[in-house]
């Protein structure tokens, strides 16, 4: 009959389901001491004794599973910090470690682990105009040591440097750089900025890349600005249209200047050599002249009237001694010639030279004609 059935039976602490008292509380645990001390020997035995064969075995379980438990493995992109007794001991890489536990505390950091963060806000530029600048910071750990133990809360550090830092690089810059202009600059600027200050804070972060996403004016002027950057826009389009104008018109300008210098040099050598040529035969003239006065000064004169008698369509002759003057028409001689009454195949210029040279011989006949009755 089972001990909880109705009629009697006794309950597990020995008792008699009958009596209504409680159970006993010093011969409950006699009971138990009596079924622990059996593991140590056969028929009771002496308790101490089984006590002391027990002790060691909970000691090496105890050992095993201590030991089991300082067992941890960190991956290839991690690093972890030992701390032993609060005091930072190594700093453990990749591969399978063992650290005395209740003595020694891991912290493992992902090192390789590329990181970002991203923040945007207000600021006063260095005209004094206020831009909306977001931002995004990617970095990673570079010493796991200074990463958990040089500053307390790294990331909120972070945040905080990079604020400072953008804030300071923005407001060395106009407006118009950080919106358009120099935008990459201001990027650039403010990683090495953040970099500073996060190695003079000692942090183990190292800044990969920042990117500004944006960057405008706020909302209340955003109008009034993009009418300003219409205006910009327009100042270019006209600049690059002057500087076109002026790269076709001032080739032009030089090559047409360059061809009136080639123009007067070769006039200017033209003069020089005819002026040196009329030098030299002056000179030679002069030579003559001096030899002989009269035929020379005589010759002179006969070449001038040629020249004048090419040029000339009437000629006028005065003749020495008398009031008659001799009129040689010779535009209609060379309208007649033109017309057939002259013979040959002479042209304009030719019937004039012939009859200049007519002229002149017969000039020339009067001339000597005057000088012998001047001899006699």
């Amino acid at each position: 009959m089972a001990w909880n059935e109705p009629g009697g039976g006794k309950d597990p602490w020995g008792g008699n389901r009958n009596d209504q008292g409680p159970p006993d509380i010093d011969e409950a645990l006699k009971k138990l001491k009596e079924k622990l001390s059996g593991f140590g020997g056969k028929g009771g035995g002496n308790g101490g004794a089984s006590l002391k064969s027990i002790l060691p075995i909970g000691l090496v379980v105890l050992g095993i599973i201590w030991g089991l438990l300082g067992v941890y493995q960190v991956d290839a992109t991690e690093e972890a910090v030992v701390l032993r007794l609060g005091k930072y001991d190594s700093t453990q890489t990749e591969g399978l470690h063992w650290n005395p536990p209740f003595f020694d505390s891991v912290i493992t950091v992902a090192v390789s682990e590329e990181r970002q963060y991203s923040t945007r806000g207000l600021m006063l530029t260095q005209d004094e105009n206020i831009v909306e600048v977001a931002l995004s910071v990617q970095y990673n750990v570079a010493s796991a040591k200074d990463f958990v133990l040089s500053i307390n809360g790294p990331v909120e550090s972070l945040e905080q440097a990079t604020d400072s830092a953008l804030r300071h690089v923005v407001g060395s810059t106009g407006l118009d750089g950080v919106i358009s202009t120099e935008r990459e600059q201001v990027a650039n600027a403010t990683e090495v900025k953040l970099q500073d200050l996060l190695d003079l804070y000692s942090s183990g972060i190292r800044i990969v890349k920042i990117n500004i996403e944006d960057a405008r004016p706020p909302n209340e002027v955003k109008a009034a600005y993009d009418d300003v950057i219409k205006a910009r826009e327009d100042l270019e389009r006209l600049v690059n249209e002057a500087q076109a104008y002026s790269n076709g018109i001032i080739p032009e300008a030089r090559g047409e200047a360059q061809r009136l210098r080639e123009e007067a040099q070769g006039y200017m050598s033209q003069v020089v050599s005819k002026s040196e040529g009329e030098a030299n035969r002056f000179k030679a003239l002069l030579k003559e002249y001096e030899k002989a006065p009269e035929v020379t000064r005589e010759r002179l004169y006969i070449d001038a009237i040629e020249q004048v008698m090419i040029d000339s369509t009437k000629i006028l002759l005065d003749t020495e001694g008398g009031n008659n003057m001799l009129y040689l028409p010779l535009d209609k001689l060379v309208q007649q010639g033109n017309g057939g009454a002259l013979k040959g195949a002479e042209t304009n210029n030719q019937l004039i030279n012939r009859v200049a040279n007519e002229v002149i011989e017969k000039l020339q006949r009067n001339s000597e004609q005057s000088q012998g009755e001047r001899r006699r």
